[in-house]
């Protein structure tokens, strides 16, 4: 059995994914020397190496760290896998991102964070409350906070000294292959249950079944905190359970009294024995009002003071990539002037649904384009009818080519399936330098139609590489002369 507290060395292979990188901080910052590879370069990539963590990125048997101790890889790694195949015929021990959190979290109070949609901001804002308040905590997200722009910190002795609990991990609970199912909550959160990952689990009745199983893992004296109304509730076990909501009343926990402005929301939490009134979430998205009451939530239930929860939300800046914004809105005055511009790493259709509704909802008489990039063949076919019905709330949509992640292409699985379902938007299909060549052209550019008078809402959505457009897309709508 490999004692993860004594090692020197360790190898992350797929080291640049966000739940493997925050494993590798978590290692860097322990003084363990942490190297790995990843198919491409990306900005956290980068970050890690400016950290002190190197890394390469090609599959070179040459180039991987003979002397670890310890072998961590991601699922999705191929099984013909030059490095993984050495490791593996070698006799290292080879341990799943999963296997990692397991061990980690052992010994630990663990606030674990479950949902097929929701799990990171609810995290980023329960780890943000837990650090901002002085509680402490060590987090383990699956994005990055902008508060600290990280993924990950690490409680510190100050904290550990005075938190109750001692030693406290935010951890997100991630479904996909069944790897929530190794963690042992004593507070447990299930945001969504919705049809996801059926390359998996085949049916969505096989998957709500593990969030039921994921609900056995909660300890004896544990709470769970499930959102109103999901199937399977009354299968869902643990000493204490509370449902909340974003307004329903009769959940054990809501929102009342919403007001909204210029992006963010005013509201009260109301509970059966308690009220949190007067918070502000400077954050779009109705559902993130939502999120942060499931967050408050598990804050009170630590005892963390009102005055402190309630500024923490207010300071927190939220999720890179959860409806981030790139160009916010005007502030109070200017509200017609100038494009409003959000990133979301939606690439499920509630996700989706979620972000559009909030985007209409929040900038209520604007024009809007949305770009999709859709993730996974299997994703796209599973919900090619879902995505259209949805991308067709846009006034204009701009699909890019499926992003294929870890998946082999389909035979007869294009973006062009989920395009021959719409039937409202304009709607096309474009490579990103199509994209950028389209956007820059003030004749046609929906960017430049809109720059004055009611202001464009413009949108990037997508788990794949889509981000890495957002910053060339900014410059294209903030210097459009240049274009």
């Amino acid at each position: 059995m490999v004692d993860l507290k004594n090692i020197s060395r360790i190898y992350f292979i797929g080291i640049g994914g966000i739940g493997m990188s925050a494993l590798a901080r978590y290692f860097s910052s322990k003084g363990v020397i942490v190297s790995g590879y990843d198919k491409t370069k990306t900005n956290l990539s980068d970050q890690l190496e400016n950290e002190g963590i190197k890394i390469h990125y090609a599959d070179d048997i040459s180039l991987l760290d003979k002397d670890a101790e310890v072998i961590v890889y991601t699922p999705a790694v191929p099984k013909e896998h030059k490095e993984f195949i050495y490791y593996q015929q070698n006799n290292y021990p080879l341990l799943k991102r999963s296997d990692v959190l397991e061990m980690i979290t052992d010994d630990s109070f663990n606030i674990c964070v479950a949902g097929t949609h929701g799990k990171t901001t609810i995290s980023a804002m329960i780890a943000h409350i837990l650090r901002d308040s002085g509680y402490g905590c060590n987090a383990f997200l699956g994005g990055v906070s902008v508060n600290y722009n990280t993924n990950f910190w690490s409680q510190t002795p100050a904290e550990m000294s005075e938190s109750s609990e001692n030693n406290v991990c935010v951890v997100e609970a991630d479904e996909y292959d069944r790897s929530f199912l190794k963690l042992k909550p004593d507070i447990a959160i299930i945001s969504s249950m919705d049809a996801d990952h059926l390359d998996i689990y085949g049916t969505e009745e096989t998957m709500q079944n593990a969030f039921v199983e994921f609900t056995d893992k909660i300890k004896s004296n544990g709470l769970l905190l499930s959102k109103h109304g999901l199937k399977k509730d009354k299968q869902f076990t643990a000493p204490i359970h509370l449902r909340y909501s974003l307004q329903n009343d009769s959940a054990d926990v809501y929102a009342a009294n919403i007001t909204m402005n210029h992006g963010s929301y005013r509201f009260d939490v109301m509970a059966l024995d308690w009220t949190l009134n007067n918070i502000v979430l400077n954050m779009g998205g109705m559902h993130n009002v939502e999120n942060v009451v499931a967050a408050i939530s598990v804050a009170h239930h630590l005892k963390i003071e009102s005055a402190k929860i309630r500024s923490a939300v207010q300071n927190f800046k939220g999720v890179k990539r959860r409806f981030e914004y790139i160009l916010p809105p005007s502030p109070s005055g200017k509200a017609g002037m100038g494009p409003v511009f959000i990133d979301d790493y939606a690439h499920h259709p509630e996700e989706l649904k979620a972000l559009i509704t909030s985007a209409k909802t929040l900038f209520s008489g604007r024009r809007y384009t949305i770009v999709f990039q859709p993730h996974l063949f299997s994703r796209t076919r599973d919900f090619a009818a879902a995505f259209a019905q949805i991308l067709d709330e846009a006034h204009e949509v701009i699909l890019l080519p499926i992003y294929p992640a870890r998946e082999l292409p389909i035979e007869g699985v294009t973006s062009e399936l989920i395009l021959n379902e719409m039937k409202m938007a304009k709607a096309t299909i474009k490579t990103r330098e199509e994209l950028l060549n389209y956007l820059s052209d003030a004749q046609v550019s929906p960017l430049g139609r809109d720059l004055e008078g009611a202001g464009a809402v413009f949108i990037t959505a997508g788990a794949g590489d889509i981000d890495t457009l957002v910053q060339p897309i900014k410059q294209i709508i903030l210097n459009p002369q240049q274009n």
